[in-house]
């Protein structure tokens, strides 16, 4: 039941972020650092035009799929948001993606990112087989939440973590890709 529950969830974000594919890669909006609230629905497409990294979006790329009914993603959730605070004026590029039910685009999931103080932009997949997008994600992910993967500037997958994300070894990861001065 969890596994199905996590499976229509994924779906659900990645309906999300295909939904917004028609939108260019600069329209993930990462200047100044206010609660982004506002949750899109994406589906696959979106969610793999958003990972593409190219000349119109030359930046590294952390991703974070979470959903409200996980403790370990609501536990790891404010260093995720301080992570956010910390690299994106440094360059970096943070989206959560949520896999909630899609009933809960314009209530719980909004909650939660405001009492968070999120700032990154936030998704929610709504996709039919959310197996498919996890396989694209990355064929060694089981579809366990939360789950967190870094690209680097050129699309490449550089860091990936299944379960609650330990800060210092995320952290360690965003310095190789942005130095800090």
């Amino acid at each position: 039941m969890m596994r199905l529950r996590a499976a229509f969830l994924l779906a659900a974000c990645l309906c999300v972020l295909v939904s917004n594919l028609a939108a260019p890669a600069q329209s993930l909006n990462t200047g100044a650092a206010k609660p982004e609230t506002a949750v899109r629905e994406i589906d696959a497409e979106g969610l793999l035009a958003l990972l593409r990294r190219d000349a119109a979006s030359p930046k590294p790329l952390l991703v974070n799929f979470w959903a409200t009914w996980c403790d370990p993603c609501r536990e790891e959730f404010p260093d995720l948001v301080e992570i956010d605070k910390h690299y994106r004026p440094k360059g970096l590029e943070f989206i959560a993606v949520s896999l909630d039910e899609p009933s809960e685009i314009d209530t719980g999931v909004p909650a939660f990112l405001r009492q968070m103080q999120a700032t990154m932009p936030n998704f929610l997949l709504n996709v039919s087989d959310p197996d498919l997008v996890i396989n694209t994600i990355d064929k060694n992910w089981g579809g366990a939440l939360p789950a967190t993967f870094l690209y680097n500037s050129q699309g490449e997958l550089v860091y990936r973590h299944f379960g609650r994300v330990a800060p210092k070894e995320l952290t360690a990861a965003i310095d190789k890709l942005i130095p800090t001065k």
